[in-house]
C-alpha cells in the first residue's frame, strides 16, 4: 500500500508541475490568436522530453548505476509531467476552431507540425541521450 501511495504522489507532483509549465509556456508564446503557438510548443517540447525519458527508461541499468529508481522517475516525468504538459484535447479544440473559421492552411500546418514535429522531437530527444550515453 505504501508503494501505491508514493506512485500516486509522484504522478500528482509531476502533473502539477507539468500543468504549471504548460500554462507558463502558453502565456509566454501565445502572442497571436491566429495560431496556437503555446499548445504546439508544449506538445513538441513534451515529445522531446518523452523521447529522452524513453531512452533512459529503455536503459534502466544506467538509472540503477546512477542511483535513480526508474519507476518513480517514469511516474514523475513521463506520466505526470509530460502527461499534463502535452495535450491532445486542446490541440483538437484549436483545430476545430481554425476549421470553423475556414483557416485551412493554419489547420493543416498545425496538425502536420504537431504530428510530424512531435515524432521528430521524440526521436531527437532519444538520439540526444543515446549520444550522451555513448560519450560517457
Amino acid at each position: 500500500m505504501h508503494t501505491v501511495l508514493w506512485s500516486y504522489l509522484f504522478v500528482a507532483l509531476g502533473g502539477a508541475l507539468g500543468a504549471m509549465a504548460r500554462f507558463a509556456l502558453n502565456v509566454f508564446l501565445q502572442r497571436d490568436v491566429a495560431f496556437p503557438w503555446g499548445t504546439l510548443g508544449a506538445n513538441l517540447i513534451g515529445c522531446l522530453v518523452m523521447g529522452m525519458l524513453a531512452h533512459l527508461i529503455a536503459h534502466s541499468s544506467w538509472f540503477n548505476e546512477a542511483g535513480f529508481i526508474p519507476d518513480q522517475y517514469r511516474l514523475l516525468f513521463a506520466i505526470g509531467f509530460c502527461g499534463s504538459f502535452t495535450t491532445l484535447s486542446t490541440m483538437v479544440m484549436e483545430l476545430n476552431t481554425m476549421l470553423q473559421r475556414n483557416e485551412l492552411f493554419y489547420s493543416f500546418t498545425y496538425l502536420f507540425g504537431t504530428l510530424v514535429g512531435g515524432f521528430a522531437c521524440f526521436y531527437l530527444g532519444f538520439a540526444i541521450l543515446r549520444s550522451l550515453r555513448a560519450a560517457l
